[in-house]
């Protein structure tokens, strides 16, 4: 993905990790369970993300963007501490998966519903949403024009996670 013949950075964002930046990015990412939100300043055209895998801290381990409620609040930070206005910021979300497994299930679902409120009291506008479901998902992000793109599939292998592989050797 390239800009007017601008080369984009290429980042590979691990679940439990923020990805912040001001330099034009691609984003990639993975996700099952797992959720991912991205953030992007309109007026300024920068965006980052966090790839969480659990809803909430549970105060037995220390905090980190393995939660979803402290990696949201802590890209919403970067983005305020980088003088972003909060009228200006928009959100996306994706990921949320579920199998039959009724713990996995309940984490999707959970992490879906972290995202949305962390964002509704952080009064960031959610303006897409790509969630649910029974399929992994495999997303490309670009920071400086906040597009994305999500392929699905119904099961993820090994060469989905970056650096990608060429075969499914298991």
């Amino acid at each position: 993905m390239a800009e007017q013949g601008l080369k984009l950075n290429e980042y590979y964002l691990q679940p439990g990790f923020i990805f912040f930046s001001r330099i034009p990015t691609v984003i990639s990412s993975v996700l099952g369970s797992c959720v991912a939100v991205s953030l992007w300043d309109r007026q300024e055209g920068y965006g980052g993300m966090v790839h969480y895998l659990y809803p909430s801290f549970n105060g037995q381990e220390k905090t980190t963007a393995r939660y979803g409620n402290a990696a949201i609040h802590c890209l919403a930070r970067m983005f305020i501490e980088e003088g972003a206005r909060r009228n200006n910021v928009q959100a996306q979300i994706f990921g949320g998966a579920s199998t039959a497994d009724e713990d996995c299930r309940r984490i999707a679902e959970e992490n879906i519903e972290m995202a949305r409120t962390a964002l509704r009291k952080l009064k960031i506008k959610i303006v897409s949403e790509d969630v649910g479901g029974d399929m992994g998902r495999k997303i490309v992000y670009n920071t400086s024009t906040n597009e994305t793109i999500v392929y699905k599939s119904g099961k993820l292998r090994r060469g989905d996670w970056y650096p990608y592989v060429q075969s499914d050797r298991s």
